[in-house]
């Protein structure tokens, strides 16, 4: 039977969970269901899926009161907006909020005080919001996260993000589930063999947001400490101040001519593909799509064993190539995925199938 499933997000700038969640829009519009993608930005780097109707709720508030009033003021501009798609497209069987920003804001919402709302997390929340915080701070950030998500039902994109949020952040969701991000492999396939803008070149490959928590730094270290015969490309984009930090941190090293600096790319599938290893170097990562996206295109990879679901990707023949959380330790796997790259099959990364994904997501409209 055709449902209407609802999926609301802060914005869709070139983010992991952004191109998730209009992957996971796209497989269940081809299962004949009615998809609505709901952005409370007008931030769009990703084309929109053909048949997904998309809505932008974005915030236009002014005034010296705008961040106290920000909460209750959007979640009333999204109730608008909510009435608007309800009476058109009927109440969804299904609504998906990602992100925190939109989750304070989805669990303030009366429109869907009585719909089936499942709250993805995508990420290690203690380390993203509560690392940098000590003391009372710290204890209050927590108290309002606890009651943010509690008695909400709460989908973790790995186990390892499922048990953050219980034993670090003392959650207590009416329900927690597991569900792996949904790759389309066939189609992933295809779109990486697009044109290589790096081809011709021998590089290490990094993928992901210019922001603190991905450490751009260690990466950066370790590559200028393995001395490897090739460049290291970034693909990404972030704020200014991070962007300028991560080129003054090049320039000390003395690698100016060994880094690509190649801002956003919506596909960065050739570039995988055509790599010799894709790394990682982050504090923390919820399931790190770019790492199961090397291994469907048959790339080695290289990470931290950082806190996440990266050892949920990297068991096996892969867990050789996790590093400790430092640079020496990080440029000897560079070395070793150089010189010894594993051999990738298929069986590695079947499980994030996207199929079997998108069955357990409209599992959740039966619960």
């Amino acid at each position: 039977m055709k449902q209407h499933i609802l999926f609301i997000i802060d914005g869709l700038p070139g983010g992991g969970a952004e191109n998730i969640t209009l992957a996971l829009a796209k497989g269940i519009y081809q299962r004949g269901h009615h998809v609505t993608v709901l952005s409370l930005s007008q931030r769009q780097d990703y084309e929109i899926p053909q048949g997904i109707d998309y809505i932008v709720d974005h915030d236009n508030g002014r005034g010296p009161l705008r961040k106290l009033t920000e909460l209750t003021r959007r979640a009333a501009s999204l109730d608008r907006q909510l009435s608007n798609l309800f009476a058109k497209s009927g109440r969804p069987a299904l609504v998906i909020s990602s992100l925190h920003k939109t989750d304070r804001i989805v669990v303030r919402s009366r429109e869907l005080q009585s719909c089936n709302v499942w709250h993805c997390v995508h990420g290690m929340l203690s380390r993203s919001y509560l690392g940098n915080k000590t003391g009372l701070r710290r204890w209050i950030k927590q108290r309002k996260m606890q009651q943010v998500y509690k008695n909400r039902n709460m989908i973790a994109v790995s186990d390892a993000v499922g048990d953050d949020l219980i034993q670090q952040l003392g959650l207590q969701p009416a329900q927690l589930v597991t569900i792996y991000n949904p790759f389309n492999i066939p189609e992933l396939e295809q779109r990486a063999n697009a044109v290589n803008p790096f081809a011709g070149e021998e590089y290490v490959l990094h993928v992901g947001r210019f922001h603190p928590v991905k450490r751009h730094d260690r990466l950066l270290e370790a590559f200028a400490l393995a001395q490897l015969p090739c460049k290291l490309v970034l693909i990404g984009q972030g704020e200014e101040q991070i962007k300028a930090a991560i080129e003054e941190k090049i320039s000390t090293l003395g690698i100016q001519q060994q880094v690509i600096m190649a801002g956003f790319n919506p596909n960065p599938l050739p570039a995988i593909k055509g790599a010799r290893m894709v790394a990682l170097s982050s504090d923390s990562e919820g399931l790190p799509t770019v790492l199961i996206e090397a291994l469907i295109c048959r790339t080695p990879i290289v990470s931290t064993g950082c806190p996440g679901g990266v050892a949920e990707i990297m068991s096996g023949v892969l867990a050789a190539y996790m590093a400790e959380m430092n640079a020496e330790s990080l440029a000897e796997k560079l070395k070793l995925a150089w010189n010894n790259p594993p051999t990738i099959t298929p069986e590695i990364y079947q499980r994030f199938d996207q199929e079997c994904i998108i069955d357990k997501y409209l599992s959740l409209i039966e619960k």
